[in-house]
């Protein structure tokens, strides 16, 4: 008889990893108060968050959490399908359908239950979901979670998700998933020319745009970015991001939010976003509508570390965005290179495979608008260092010889 714990004992990975002093998963930042951090006993300049408006600390955004929080307390304790909704969750719904030019949306506890639930309820048996390779994997997920077929693309090829379109069937129904803003990569999906792509095959579009929402067009997302808003037929974003708290939402036409809202599972059978993370939201939602200096020094900030990351001589891809990677390649020395940005004070987020392609691994930094000049050239000159002393950059001693 197979044990199904076998593979268990099989997984040793990360244990040689732990032993080895180079784990660099799961362990705990003491304090963080956005730009900086205190991971394991060091200050360390943080590149490594999501908080792109830097929205987690201001005192209007924890004020209104805390203000519900006395008046609704700490959970709702139910469904949104039976008693867990309240009218904060249909104004919060009201206010960010608005902000994204669509007629409805419908909020979900979290980013990942929003792809879930929205994917599996409109996916259905006989129907396609063709997703770009590097789309989220929640959106994978929730395609294994419906009863289609899944259907991938070579990332960013129009020419490759014209081929997969060409070969449907003409009974099947078809929805085209991409990012907006590649989490990984910073680079953004080409919405003009996908709708164009989606209108020649009667294909529906759905734009992940959890990291787009707070940072491009404004705040109001790639499809404002763009100007398609009106040509893509589903809007999804997340709270974790540029709007300090937790949770997702998902926008659309009033007809296609209703039809989701009584079929995705992922929010019919799960508790609903709790008070304070729904009032949270609209304080920063507030902010980013009246104040757009916000996404000014976002951008600001990132196209200085984008600049000075390059004349050092590291490899950024393609990055367009506040997302920069920094590719290194081999896996171990991509670890290697997190371990020692740590010891200079730099913290960033290392991607291997799965993650990244093979012979890919990359360091993903990403910025937000409460960075400091000071904070950023912290930054460079630790990536300098390490740069220097691992043969990442072309050698200063090189260059002045």
């Amino acid at each position: 008889m197979v044990d199904i714990f076998d593979k268990v004992q099989s997984f040793t990975i990360a244990k040689e990893a732990m032993e080895m002093g180079v784990y660099p998963y799961f362990r705990a930042l003491s304090e963080t108060e956005g730009v900086t951090a205190t991971f394991e006993g060091k200050d360390v300049v943080m590149l490594g968050s999501n908080n792109y408006l830097g929205l987690t600390t201001d005192a209007r955004v924890k004020k209104a959490a805390a203000e519900a929080l006395e008046r609704y307390g700490t959970s709702v304790t139910g469904s949104r399908f039976l008693n867990g909704t309240l009218e904060l969750h249909l104004e919060l719904e009201r206010r960010l359908a608005k902000f994204v030019g669509k007629e409805k949306a419908l909020v979900f506890a979290t980013g990942y239950q929003t792809n879930l639930g929205t994917i599996s309820a409109i996916v259905a048996k006989g129907d396609v979901a063709l997703l770009d390779k590097d789309a989220h994997a929640s959106t994978v997920d929730g395609v294994m979670m419906s009863r289609g077929e899944l259907k991938r693309f070579k990332h960013n090829d129009l020419e490759d998700l014209e081929r997969v379109l060409s070969k449907l069937p003409s009974d099947a129904g078809r929805l085209v998933v991409v990012d907006g803003v590649y989490s990984m990569g910073g680079d953004l999906a080409p919405l003009p020319h996908i709708v164009e792509v989606c209108k020649s095959y009667d294909a529906r579009l759905m734009v992940d745009d959890a990291h787009g929402i707070g940072v491009m067009g404004q705040g109001r997302g790639t499809s404002a970015h763009y100007n398609v808003t009106d040509h893509v037929d589903l809007i999804m974003g997340t709270f974790s991001k540029s709007f300090a708290s937790v949770g997702g939402f998902i926008a659309g036409s009033a007809d296609i939010i209703h039809y989701i809202q009584h079929h995705a599972r992922s929010m019919i059978f799960s508790a609903a976003l709790p008070a304070p993370n729904a009032a949270a939201v609209l304080a920063a939602l507030e902010i980013i509508e009246s104040e757009p200096t916000h996404v000014d020094r976002l951008w600001n900030n990132a196209e200085y570390m984008r600049a000075g990351l390059k004349k050092l001589g590291f490899n950024i891809g393609k990055s367009q965005t506040p997302i920069i990677p920094v590719i290194i390649g081999e896996e171990f020395k991509t670890v290697l290179t997190w371990a020692a940005l740590v010891e200079q004070g730099v913290y960033t987020n290392p991607v291997i495979p799965p993650a990244a392609p093979p012979n890919g691994s990359l360091l993903r930094t990403s910025y937000t608008a409460t960075q400091t000049q000071e904070h950023l050239d912290r930054a460079l000159v630790g990536f300098k260092v390490v740069g220097d002393n691992l043969d990442l950059i072309p050698s200063s001693k090189a260059e002045t010889a």
